[in-house]
C-alpha cells in the first residue's frame, strides 16, 4: 500500500525568513513612526505658540483702546481665551527655591509660564523640554513698550 504525506503547516525555513522580512520592515517603519510623533509634536507647539502670538497682539490693542498705552500681560497664557490642554497654571515658579526646574513642565503634554525664568515651557511624550523667552516689555514710563517672544529652544 502507497503512503501518502500531506504537509500542513510551514517549514522551519519558511517561518525564519518571513521573521526576517518582518523584522526588516520594522526596522524601517519604527523610526519613521517616531519621526512623525517628533513633526506632529512640533506642529501642535507652533499652533499653540501662534495663538499666544496672536492673543499678545489682541491684549496689546485692547489695552491700547482702553488705557491709551500697548501692553502686553505678565502671564502670556492669559491672552489667550482658551488655555492650550495641558496648561498647568499651579505650575508657574512663583516659589523661589524649590529646585532648578521650578516652574519647567514636568509632565508630557504640559505647558507652563516660569515667572522666575521668563519663559513658556513645554515637555514633549520623548520627554525633551522646550522653551520661548517671554519679556512683557516695559508697562509704565516714557519709553514703555510691548514686549518680546522669542523662537523655540530646547532645554
Amino acid at each position: 500500500m502507497k503512503r501518502t504525506t500531506s504537509r500542513n503547516g510551514f517549514t522551519l525555513i519558511e517561518l525564519i525568513i518571513v521573521m526576517v522580512i518582518l523584522g526588516i520592515m520594522a526596522a524601517v517603519a519604527v523610526p519613521r513612526y517616531l519621526d512623525s510623533i517628533a513633526n506632529a509634536e512640533e506642529s501642535a507647539e507652533n499652533a499653540v505658540i501662534s495663538s499666544i502670538r496672536a492673543g499678545l497682539k489682541a491684549a496689546a490693542n485692547d489695552s491700547l483702546y482702553t488705557n491709551g498705552r500697548a501692553s502686553w500681560p505678565t502671564n502670556p497664557f492669559d491672552a489667550l481665551a482658551e488655555k492650550p490642554t495641558g496648561y498647568d497654571a499651579s505650575d508657574n515658579g512663583m516659589e523661589p527655591g524649590v529646585g532648578p526646574l521650578d516652574g519647567v513642565a514636568d509632565s508630557d503634554g504640559e505647558w507652563t509660564f516660569d515667572y522666575d525664568g521668563s519663559r513658556i515651557t513645554h515637555q514633549r511624550a520623548d520627554n525633551s523640554r522646550h522653551y520661548w523667552e517671554y519679556n512683557k516689555g516695559t508697562q509704565t514710563g516714557d519709553n514703555a513698550g510691548i514686549g518680546s517672544l522669542g523662537n523655540r529652544e530646547e532645554l
